[in-house]
């Protein structure tokens, strides 16, 4: 646990008691500070309760008095589609509002370093898609070269759970918009912009909110280092706002589209080949062609912020390349379940949205689609168009007929995983891929992306 500094003695009110807001109040106790806690559901209320903490409802007159500031779990709107009423009264009463990634950062360093000889570090990584897959294989490749490390945030652990750095350790965050965009304080070493595609932009009033909600992790202090992936109009910005120059080799810009020139510091992606540019040469190259657990250009394009973030580290690019071989990426994440009759199962549940899941069709030839669920806001866009890799969709969700219409490929409306994963066995032939990546959030069948995927895990367990 890090114990949170600078609150000692001081009343910290915590919205929302899932688990980053318990994480929050457990590392408040142990800072010295009195966390007085609130969440709507009554069960989330008594479990807090039954771990000693104060509940008290924020929005009875004077709950705010002698409150020196408020913690918000991350599904808690701060201000748009409307904020939260208790947000609008500590902001009232003029409570600072911060987050648990804002603690964090408030707690991390110690006293304790002044005997270190190497101090710990923090890389941030947040985008739209492939943050979880790069911190991941960041992690990979820091435990494979012997580096102490841990992963949390959006991914693992909670960031107040993990443990207090000890000599040389590096700290790998996932962080989402809904964290960078309230944290007061986001000073990591290094930050890394995957992409940007729309998501989340009900919470953001758009894709300019959502763009400046993850800029912020670059804006509040400004990391050492910056990785930013400039295939889209908005990390290019970035990339060129962060940077003095063209040889600046602070900002480290990484690509799949296209070869990049120039004399900063590149990392590029093109037909299945890593790249590393340094003042116009090349200084290293990794075939990823051969690295299963990092199939398709999306993947490539984790692979080079990753590649690079290890480089910022002092890792040789023959330790990062082996350490590529035996990543086996993550669940969901163009995951291979299993193979039947030269047919191939494939489970990317975490394509919840168009960009992600377009990049999980281009992965692979001969597919058998399954995709639908809750449609995000925007359309289907370039779903719309012909696929070619898609011989045929196979659609579930509630509302499969519409989305099927609305497909470019041929469609069929299957409404459950079991019917679809049934149908698209029948009909596969060898060298088919049977994929779900599904470009829609989960929530009409399923409590999540992990519980979509575990049932067509499941369903294709019925044929292997």
């Amino acid at each position: 646990m890090i114990p949170v500094q600078g609150l000692t003695g001081a009343r910290v009110a915590i919205l929302g008691l899932g688990r980053s807001g318990l994480s929050a109040a457990r590392a408040l106790v142990a800072g010295g500070a009195v966390p007085v806690c609130w969440d709507d559901n009554p069960a989330a209320r008594e479990k807090a309760q039954a771990e000693g903490f104060e509940c008290l409802d924020l929005l009875k007159a004077g709950a705010f008095d002698d409150v020196a500031r408020l913690v918000v779990s991350p599904g808690i709107p701060h201000l748009y589609p409307a904020p939260n009423p208790v947000i609008v009264a500590a902001q009232d009463a003029g409570v600072a509002v911060d987050n648990d990634i804002g603690l964090f950062f408030q707690s991390f360093a110690t006293q304790s370093w002044d005997n270190f000889d190497q101090m710990p570090k923090v890389i941030a990584i947040t985008g739209s898609n492939g943050k979880s897959t790069t911190s991941a294989l960041i992690h990979h490749i820091l435990q494979h070269a012997g580096r102490p490390t841990q992963l949390a945030g959006n991914i693992g652990r909670g960031v107040l759970d993990i443990d207090p750095a000890i000599d040389g350790e590096v700290v790998l965050l996932e962080l989402s918009s809904y964290q960078t965009d309230l944290a007061r304080n986001l000073t990591p070493d290094v930050a890394v912009f995957t992409n940007l595609s729309p998501d989340h932009l009900d919470r953001h009033a758009g894709m300019g909110g959502y763009f400046a909600a993850k800029r912020r992790l670059f804006a509040e202090g400004g990391p050492d280092r910056a990785i930013i992936g400039v295939d889209e109009a908005e990390g290019r910005f970035l990339a060129g706002q962060l940077s003095e120059g063209a040889a600046d080799d602070r900002v480290i810009r990484v690509s799949v589209d296209r070869k990049l020139a120039g004399l900063g510091w590149n990392v590029f992606a093109r037909k299945g080949f890593l790249a590393e540019m340094r003042n116009g040469k090349q200084v290293a190259s990794i075939d990823l062609r051969k690295v299963e657990g990092l199939p398709g250009a999306h993947n490539h394009q984790n692979a080079c912020a990753a590649y690079a973030a290890c480089r910022t580290l002092g890792f040789a690019p023959k330790v990062i390349e082996a350490a590529f071989h035996s990543f086996g990426g993550l669940p969901h994440r163009s995951q291979t379940v299993g193979e039947l009759r030269g047919i191939r199962f494939v489970n990317d549940s975490k394509a919840t949205n168009v960009d992600s899941a377009v990049k999980a069709v281009a992965a692979f030839q001969n597919i058998r689609w399954i995709c639908g669920g809750l449609e995000k806001e925007g359309g289907l866009g370039d779903l719309a168009k012909p696929l070619p890799t898609v011989r045929k969709a196979y659609v579930i969700g509630r509302e499969a007929a519409q989305f099927a219409m609305k497909l470019g490929v041929e469609a069929e409306v299957c409404g459950t995983m079991e019917v679809a994963v049934a149908r698209a066995v029948a009909e596969a032939e060898a060298g088919d891929v049977i994929l779900l990546a599904p470009a829609a959030a989960s929530f009409d069948q399923y409590d999540s992306f992990e519980r979509r995927g575990d049932d067509f895990v499941a369903q294709v367990q019925k044929f292997l």
